[in-house]
C-alpha cells in the first residue's frame, strides 16, 4: 500500500456538539437531507503534492474565493450512500467499495484526480464511528454525501491544481413524503437528461442540474418525479431525475434500461439484478419503448414499475402523466415482486437477511 492510500486521518472532535435532548428531538422526524450531524471530513489534493491533510472535524461552513473554479466550470462529483443501525446493534455500510469505485470513474471523467479506495472507505467509516449517534432507529439510517470539488482560484478553462473532498451526513427517514405509497412520474417530452459521449453514466452536479427544469414540470402536474427518454430518438425510457427504472411483467421477469453510457449504475440497480437473477428471475437489460410501456400496461402485460437508488431503495410508480395524457400501472399501487425485493435488500442493509453475497461491511 502506497502512502497516500496509508493516508492517516487527524481527529478533530466538535468543541460544542449538538446537546443529547435536542439531537433526539431532531431524529424523531428528520425527514431527508436536512438533518446534519456534528463533524464532517476533509482531504486536500494538491498538484505535485498529491493527497494530504486527511482530518475529521467539526461540521462547518467551507471559505470559497469567489474565482474558485468549481463556480465557474462546476468540476465537481459526488456519492450517496447510507450507514445502518442493525439488528444486534452494531453498524454496517452497503457495498462501499462499489461507490469508492464509482467515484474514481466519475473522477476520471472530470479530469479530477483519483481518489484511492482506502482513503475513500476511511474517510466514510471515521465520520459514521465518530457520529454514530446520529443514526436514527426505526427505518432511519445515515446518509453519506462524499463529495469532490475544484478548489483552485483560477479563470482558466482547464483542470484545477487543487481538489477538496469532503464527507459530510445526513440523518434521514423516508426519501418521498407519504413514505409507502406509489409515486406519479412525468414524462419529459421536450428536456433530455444526458447524451452519449456526455456525463450520464457519471455522478456529477451538473447531470442534477440539468434535470431541476425538468422535475418543476414535474412538481407542477402533481407528479413526484420525472422520466426521461433518450436523447437521440426521445422514445427509448431512460431513467428518473435521480434513480433507475425496472419493469415487472406477468411472466414475473424483469427488464430495466442498459448501461449505455447515458445513465448511471446504480449500485442498487446492480444489487437488485443480482437478487432477482439469485431467486430465478429472468432480468433483461434492454431497451423499452414509451409506446410500448403504455400498450403493455394497458394489455396488463405489465404488472408493475418500480424507481431505485440509494436514497429510497424501492419507489413503486403508480402512475404516469405526460402531454399526451396519462396511464396506470396495475390497480396504481405497490406490487408483490418490487415490495418483496425491496423487503429482501433492506433485511440484508440491516442484517436481519444473511449476507450470502459479502455485501454488508461491518463497521461497529
Amino acid at each position: 500500500m502506497n502512502a497516500e492510500q496509508d493516508l492517516p486521518f487527524l481527529h478533530h472532535p466538535h468543541p460544542a456538539p449538538v446537546a443529547v435532548d435536542v439531537r433526539a428531538a431532531m431524529l424523531e422526524n428528520p425527514g431527508f437531507g436536512r438533518v446534519f450531524t456534528d463533524h464532517m471530513v476533509t482531504v486536500r489534493w494538491t498538484e505535485g503534492r498529491g493527497w494530504h491533510d486527511a482530518e475529521v472535524r467539526p461540521r462547518e461552513a467551507l471559505t470559497l474565493d469567489p474565482a474558485n473554479a468549481v463556480l465557474h466550470y462546476a468540476q465537481e462529483i459526488f456519492e450517496g450512500l447510507k450507514a445502518y443501525r442493525t439488528q444486534d446493534g452494531g453498524i454496517s455500510l452497503f457495498r462501499p467499495e462499489q461507490n469508492a469505485l464509482r467515484f474514481q470513474t466519475s473522477a476520471e471523467r472530470l479530469a479530477m484526480p483519483i481518489l484511492p479506495v482506502p482513503v475513500f472507505l476511511k474517510a466514510v467509516e471515521h465520520l459514521v464511528k465518530i457520529d454514530s449517534a446520529w443514526i436514527p432507529g426505526g427505518e432511519g439510517s445515515l446518509y453519506l454525501r462524499p463529495f469532490m470539488f475544484a478548489n483552485e482560484a483560477f479563470l482558466g478553462v482547464r483542470p484545477s491544481s487543487e481538489y477538496l473532498f469532503v464527507v459530510i451526513a445526513s440523518a434521514v427517514g423516508a426519501y418521498f413524503k407519504g413514505g409507502k405509497k406509489a409515486i406519479s412520474v412525468w414524462l419529459s417530452d421536450h428536456y433530455t437528461r444526458s447524451a452519449a459521449g456526455g456525463t450520464g453514466a457519471v455522478k456529477c452536479g451538473g447531470n442534477y442540474a440539468a434535470s431541476l427544469i425538468a422535475q418543476a414540470e414535474a412538481s407542477r402536474n402533481g407528479c413526484d418525479q420525472v422520466v426521461f427518454l433518450d436523447s437521440k430518438e426521445h422514445r427509448w425510457v431512460e431513467e428518473l431525475g435521480g434513480m433507475n427504472i425496472f419493469f415487472v411483467f406477468e411472466d414475473g421477469s424483469l427488464q430495466t434500461p442498459p448501461l449505455s453510457g447515458t445513465i448511471l449504475p446504480g449500485i442498487t440497480r446492480a444489487s437488485l439484478i443480482a437478487l432477482a437473477r439469485r431467486e430465478g428471475r429472468e432480468v433483461r437489460e434492454e431497451r423499452y419503448s414509451i409506446e410500448q410501456w403504455r400498450a403493455d400496461a394497458a394489455s396488463g402485460k405489465l404488472r408493475e414499475a418500480f424507481a431505485c437508488g440509494t436514497a429510497a431503495v424501492i419507489s413503486p410508480i403508480g402512475e404516469i402523466k405526460g402531454t399526451d395524457g396519462s396511464f396506470t400501472i396495475g390497480d396504481g399501487s405497490s406490487g408483490p415482486v418490487s415490495a418483496a425485493l425491496k423487503a429482501q435488500l433492506v433485511g440484508i442493509q440491516r442484517g436481519e437477511i444473511a449476507d450470502t453475497e459479502g455485501w454488508v461491511r461491518q463497521i461497529a
